[in-house]
């Protein structure tokens, strides 16, 4: 099992959940701190260059985990149920740039709060809409090899598919084999019944993983039912990514310090 670490751009938003800022220093110090890999939290495609990337993480054996796209939905407002053509459009092209960017690193696009909300519309209306951006982006990743990987988001942030098995069902109306789910124990806290018991039920489609714990904190800082959740991880034979996607606290080294040892703490007790 590979460890990776949520990284954003020098510009992102303050509210974005990455420990490190400015892709070159958190590649470098991702690396130093023990992480075999970082995701990249990213606005737009052009945010990184190809070729400054792959020298980056060739020199300090590094790879990319995923290209996520939360920062798509906070900061310019587009997402896969909005009606508006011309804001479809754009998500589109969005998502054809960070699957391009992905077939060269990492061959998966996180689908998280970009999928959208309800608020209020008809929930076939807002499926329909979904289920359409869906199938044009899961065929253009089609072609590049690319996996989209959706992520249920608890109901305090967005009021569609907020718990996994919500997400099973709607990724069988997708019925894509590149269209697979991103699970997070954060919001699976909040969402579903018992996060040990819903990883094991919807395995089929669990394919990379976010790790928190309860306060949004490193592993290990709070109550989260750690040992429930790698003991489903092994029954499942999940061998994927595992992605610390944490708050910076108290300060973004301490907290990836504490994340790199009690994960690989874990690890070591449950992948020996």
């Amino acid at each position: 099992m590979k460890l990776s670490v949520a990284i954003a751009g020098a510009e992102a938003m303050p509210n974005a959940f990455v420990v490190f800022r400015g892709v070159e220093p958190s590649i470098i110090k991702a690396h130093e701190l023990g992480f075999d890999g970082v995701e990249l939290a990213l606005k737009r495609p052009d945010e990184v260059d190809k070729g400054v990337l792959k020298s980056l993480l060739r020199e300090n054996s590094m790879e990319v985990s995923a290209v996520s796209s939360g920062q798509v939905f906070a900061a310019r407002n587009l997402y896969f149920t909005d009606e508006n053509k011309e804001n479809r459009k754009e998500l589109y092209d969005t998502f054809c740039g960070f699957i391009d960017l992905a077939s060269d690193f990492g061959g998966l696009v996180n689908i998280g709060r970009t999928r959208g909300s309800i608020n209020g519309r008809s929930p076939q209306l807002c499926e329909d809409l979904f289920l359409d951006m869906a199938h044009s982006v899961a065929d253009h990743a089609q072609k590049r090899g690319v996996e989209l990987i959706l992520e249920p988001v608890n109901r305090y942030e967005i009021d569609f598919i907020n718990n996994l098995d919500e997400c099973s069902v709607l990724l069988k109306k997708v019925n894509r084999k590149n269209f697979t789910m991103m699970p997070d124990v954060f919001h699976m806290n909040i969402e579903d019944d018992h996060i040990g018991e819903s990883l094991i039920r919807n395995k089929e489609f669990v394919r990379y993983i976010h790790f928190a714990d309860t306060n949004r904190h490193a592993p290990g800082d709070g109550h989260m039912p750690w040992d429930e959740i790698f003991t489903a991880l092994t029954t499942i034979g999940y061998n994927g990514w595992t992605t610390a996607e944490i708050l910076p606290f108290p300060d973004p080294e301490t907290a990836a310090k504490r994340s790199v040892a009690f994960l690989k703490g874990k690890y070591g007790s449950y992948y020996s």
